[in-house]
Formats: structure tokens, sequence, C-alpha cells
């Protein structure tokens, strides 16, 4: 078996390949000793190699991990075993958001990162989901419910959760401002695609391409660019990691 551990910011994924299948996948909160969570993920299996990626992957190298490899990288593996052809990825963490172009190869050719602020990041819609009183998983098929969209203007997480208030107090419904808290996200995202380029088809993986919002949104604003959402993307970067383990 073998087993590839992405240590993140918010949750611990696990994937375990067997050299041709997935055969287990697992997400848990990442707690205040993430490599202790990953640890108790992977004791059920008898791997031959464990790979982790994420923030955590060098606390992850001190404890149980053979070897480390970038997130990048990780979910370069990841989706090119999904998407052979696609050369686009978006991923949006927790904590921070991505842009990976690859070659033909299928090698990472550049990448964007999007984490020095909060704002464009599963963190942000999730801090804007509770502002509303929306569960998290309710939050993507709310906004998809509004009929008009109101704009949010700042490029800070605590000053656009301050126009929330704002909102929230001039009586904006607040599918409509649910509507606006997505759109501020996907104008981010658009912009650091924009400065790496795209091809024809854009792979969304990370736990926010399970938000139906946001996978609408970004079809709308790349037109003829097909996105394509992978199986589980939630555990792309961890499917990339056990894949490595195979080397």
């Amino acid at each position: 078996m073998y087993i590839g551990v992405d240590l993140g910011s918010r949750t611990v994924k696990m994937a375990v390949w067997d050299g041709e299948c997935l055969v287990a996948h697992r997400i848990v909160e990442s707690g205040f000793e993430p490599h202790r969570q990953a640890e108790k993920m992977i004791a059920d299996f008898r791997a031959d190699k464990v790979v982790a990626t994420g923030y955590g992957r060098h606390l992850a190298a001190e404890h149980f991990a053979d070897q480390v490899i970038t997130e990048i990288k990780a979910h370069a593996l990841g989706i090119r075993h999904h998407l052979p052809d696609c050369t686009t990825i978006v991923d949006v963490g927790g904590q921070d958001s991505k842009v990976i172009t690859l070659n033909a190869q299928g090698k990472v050719a550049h990448f964007q990162m999007n984490d020095k602020c909060a704002a464009g990041t599963g963190r942000f819609l999730e801090i804007m989901a509770a502002s509303l009183a929306y569960p998290l998983a309710e939050f993507g098929q709310a906004a998809l419910a509004a009929e008009q969209e109101v704009q949010i203007n700042s490029m800070c997480t605590v000053f656009a959760e301050s126009e929330v208030i704002s909102m929230k107090n001039r009586g904006v419904p607040r599918e409509q401002i649910a509507r606006a808290v997505h759109s501020s996200v996907v104008t981010r995202l658009i912009a650091m695609l924009s400065r790496t380029g795209y091809g024809e088809t854009v792979a969304f993986s990370g736990g926010v391409a399970n938000n139906p919002c946001m996978v609408q949104m970004l079809q709308e604003r790349l037109g003829d660019t097909q996105v394509l959402v992978p199986e589980f993307p939630d555990i792309t970067g961890a499917f990339g990691a056990a894949l490595a383990a195979t080397d």
C-alpha cells in the first residue's frame, strides 16, 4: 500500500493507493497536532511507503513520513492522473489559493499562490458563511438561489466582513450577499489565471471545488474554457502524494 497524506491548515487528508486503485481515503480536522491526526489515520494500513505534502509535511517527516513533496507537485500528480490532458489547475485551499500550469509532459511549468491574505481562500468562504448564518455545506447553493447580485469592494477579509455586516443591516437579502461573496473569490481566481494563462480546460481541485456556486461562476467567467472537477477534489493533494510514493 502507498499512502499519501496532505497536512493542510484546516484538515488532514489521506489517500491509500494499491498501485491500481484508490482503496481508501479520509479527511479529519487538523487539530493542534496535525501529525498526530495523520498517524492515527494511517495506523490501520500496512504502508510500503508514506509520502507527505501540505503545510505540515516537514513535521510529518520528523515523525512518520518516508518522503515529502510540495503541494504544487502533489496537485499536479493528482490531477494529471484523472485528467491527463489538462495543463491548468486551480486549487483553493483553506489558507491559500494556487494556479498551477503544466507543460505537455505534465511537469510544473509555472505557478502563482495567493497566501498573503485569507480573501480568495476557503477560510474566507467559511468566515462569510458563518457571518451570514449558513452551514458551509449550504452556502454555495444559497448563493445560486440569488436573483440579483450586490458587490463587495474590499480586498481584505476583515473589511469585507464589515461590508457584509453593513449589507445585513441595510436589509440586503442574504442570498444576494452570499452570491457577492462567491463572486469576489472567483474574481481573484480569474485575476490569477489571467496572469499565468490557461489552456482549453481548467481543473478545479481542493475542498472548495465541492461548492456548486464556485464551479458555476468560474465556468461562466472562463467562457469556452471547460472547468473540470475530479472525483474527490478535496484529496487531490493526498492522492498525488500517494502516487509519488510508488516511485
